[in-house]
Parts: C-alpha cells; sequence; structure tokens
C-alpha cells in the first residue's frame, strides 16, 4: 500500500517521524532510563515505537498490522472513505494510511448558511466512512455530518460509519442540576435517526456515552499513541508519577499508569464553581522529585490542568507533562499552557490545531494509524486477537 508518515509537531515545528526503535542502554548510569532512535530508513506505513529491552520498562503497545502492496483502487474494493470540512488534514492521513484516495464529495454553504452536499461519486452497495469530528464550530459540523449520512442513505450505501474523532456536546452526559439536558444522548439519538449504522469514536469523554446510542459504537483510544511517545523519553520509570487533574479522571489515569509500568498515582482534588471555572483544594499523593504526568480526555480552557500544574510544582514536582487526546484549546488555553508551568503539552490531532495556537511547549501526535486500522477491521469483519485490537475498539 501507499506509505505515508504520520505527523508531529513538535516546538511549533512541523516534524515527520516512522517507526520508532526505543532501546535500553545498558551502559547508561540508570539502567531503567528509557532512550529512543528514529530509524528514518523505514519507509514503511505510519506506526508507534515498540520497546525491545526484557528489562523493567513500558509494555509492548498498540502495533498496526503490517500490509504490503499497491495503492487499493477504488473500483476494486467497496470501501468509501469521505471528509467533512472539520478535519480533512487528518481524513487525508487516514486515507494515506490505507491507501486509498478520499471520495469526491461537494460540501458548500448557501448564503443564509445552510449546508449543501452532493456526493460525486457512486455508493451504492459500499461500505461508506465519513470522518468528521464534532468540534469547535460543534453546531455546524454535526449538521455537516448529518447532512452527509443522509446523502449516503439516499444514494443507496449499503452501510454508513461516522468516524467522530472528537464528539462534541460529551460533556452534557447526565444531569448534574435540576431542569439539565442531557444533549449527549441528545446528539446520538439525532445521528442514528440521520441513518448512521455505525459510530467510530475516540475517546468518550465518559465510557457509558457509548450506551446512548442504539447502533454499534467502536471507542478508539488515543492513549497507545501517548504511551508509544512518551516512551521515546529518557526518563526513568523510577522517576514517574500519574496525575488525575480531577477525581472523575482516576480510572482514565489508573489505566495509564498501569501501562506505564503500573507508575504510581496522585489525584488532584478540586471543587468546580461553574462551567470552565475550577478551583484546585488539595493534592492526593506524593510528586516530590518527581516527573508528573497529567492525564485528561481533552484540554478546553486548561483552567483545571494548569492550576493543577501549579500546584504539582508547589508540592515540588520536578517536572510537569500534560497529556490529552483532545486539544479544544478555547481561550485563554494558551497563554495558561504556554506560561511555563509545563515541560511539554503533548496532544493528538483528533481536533485540528490553528496555527496562530501552537506554542513551543506543543507536539501534537497523529491518531490516523488507529482509526485507519480500526476502519480497515469494520470493513473486513475482522476483530482479530486481543493483543491486536488493544486499544482498538473492535469487538
Amino acid at each position: 500500500m501507499a506509505a505515508a508518515s504520520s505527523i508531529a509537531f513538535s516546538s511549533g515545528k512541523v516534524a515527520t517521524f516512522n517507526k520508532f526503535q526505543s532501546v535500553i542502554n545498558p551502559a547508561a548510569r540508570n539502567p531503567s532510563s528509557i532512550s529512543c532512535k528514529v530509524n528514518f530508513g523505514e519507509n514503511g506505513r505510519p506506526c508507534v515505537q515498540t520497546l525491545t529491552s526484557s528489562l523493567k520498562t513500558f509494555p509492548k503497545l498498540y502495533t498496526p498490522q503490517e500490509l504490503t502492496g499497491d495503492a487499493v483502487r477504488k473500483d476494486k474494493t467497496r470501501l468509501r472513505l469521505f471528509s467533512g470540512t472539520a478535519n480533512p488534514t487528518l481524513s487525508q492521513e487516514i486515507a494515506s494510511y490505507m491507501g486509498l484516495d478520499l471520495g469526491d464529495i461537494n460540501i458548500k454553504r448557501f448564503a443564509d448558511g445552510e449546508i449543501y452536499v452532493q456526493l460525486r461519486e457512486s455508493v451504492r452497495g459500499c461500505d461508506v466512512f465519513l470522518v468528521q469530528p464534532t468540534c469547535p464550530a460543534a453546531n455546524e459540523n454535526i449538521m455537516e455530518l448529518l447532512v452527509m449520512i443522509d446523502a449516503c442513505r439516499r444514494a443507496s450505501a449499503k452501510t454508513v460509519t461516522a468516524v467522530i474523532p472528537y464528539f462534541g456536546y460529551a460533556r452534557a452526559d447526565r444531569k448534574t442540576q435540576g431542569r439539565e439536558s442531557i444533549a449527549a444522548k441528545l446528539v446520538a439519538n439525532v445521528i442514528t435517526v440521520a441513518g448512521a449504522d455505525r459510530v467510530l469514536a475516540c475517546d468518550l469523554h465518559s465510557g457509558q456515552s457509548q450506551g446512548y446510542f442504539d447502533i454499534p459504537v467502536n471507542h478508539i483510544h488515543g492513549q497507545p499513541v501517548i504511551l508509544d511517545y512518551l516512551a521515546s523519553k529518557t526518563i526513568s520509570v523510577e522517576d514517574l508519577v500519574v496525575v488525575s487533574p480531577d477525581v472523575g479522571g482516576v480510572a482514565r489515569a489508573r489505566a495509564f499508569a498501569k501501562k506505564l509500568s503500573d507508575a504510581p498515582l496522585a489525584i488532584v482534588d478540586k471543587r468546580r464553581h461553574g462551567h470552565n471555572v475550577a478551583e484546585v483544594m488539595n493534592l492526593i499523593g506524593d510528586v516530590k522529585g518527581k516527573v508528573a504526568v497529567m492525564v485528561d480526555d481533552m484540554i478546553d480552557t486548561a483552567g483545571t490542568i494548569s492550576k493543577g500544574a501549579a500546584l504539582l510544582h508547589q508540592e515540588g514536582a520536578r517536572e510537569v507533562y500534560a497529556c490529552c487526546t483532545h486539544a479544544v484549546f478555547s481561550p485563554p488555553a494558551i497563554e495558561r499552557l504556554s506560561s511555563g508551568l509545563f515541560q511539554e503539552v503533548i496532544v493528538t490531532n483528533t481536533v485540528p490545531v490553528s496555527e496562530e495556537n501552537i506554542f513551543p511547549q506543543l507536539t501534537i501526535l497523529s491518531v490516523a494509524n488507529l482509526l485507519g486500522e480500526a476502519i480497515w477491521r469494520v470493513h473486513d469483519d475482522y476483530a482479530g486477537t486481543y493483543e491486536h485490537i488493544s486499544g482498538l475498539g473492535i469487538d
């Protein structure tokens, strides 16, 4: 298949990297420190690095299935991949990983803002995958996805799968006060009624949101990409501590810590006084002299994670890393994240990051290989063994 390197943005610049091979240096003073060598000679399909030492270190994580051969021609497969306007760069990376061309689609706005969608190629009898995160502007992107689904259904597609790397309205997943809406359930209903047969989502705000859909949901986890990137850092395992920025993210942070050789866990206890407003109250756990890795599913205004980082520094943390899947970055997130509290802010490209929002500490990793592999497996009705599908959410 056609090869395409996965993309990372580091220190505000675009960097292309191929397969990583991380090794333990036995001559190093600390035998459990981790180093990474980048092999640019391999011009294969994008994949993540694996550790090849038997010493105590990070475990082997998800590695994409190695496929070889020429690019798949559209007339030779019943799979069609279309992109909305929310994140066309990620859609193109997924298509390149899969060895496919993006489908020809016309999406435009009328003068009054109405959305017009026309498929410019036949999808009759095909498995159609529509890549459209419902990121800001969320309402526009959700409506665009619905119209795309309707167009595919009326064009006699065999199945329609909504690939939603970032699922908007996921935070409204329950009633915390009287007379509130559960918008996550509403959006799930609308997507189902529009005609989607399946949803492929990445790191939902809460796992139980899968139950809001009356159609199959494949829940993809972006953690393997971030974990493998951390494995390329020269960080001693004994120096690591994983931090949950709030009590609600403890399960996520615990799973993350388990894959980092059972690193210790710390929790930032906070009380929220309103939406996008947080007050840090206390720290549960020991971070003194440690490298703290804060883990969350998204960063919106960065209020929670920045106040948590300030508390970690007060408690003696040596360095603080911020890791999340969805970089929503609503103002004043950039000012908070670039204020010097973080050694590095590691995110993925489920949400497009505009050029003006890139700052020196920011690193953006691609999840195209995860989503591309999941799409192939859904299309081929192939689940594989647990080792192959860890993080893919394919049952």
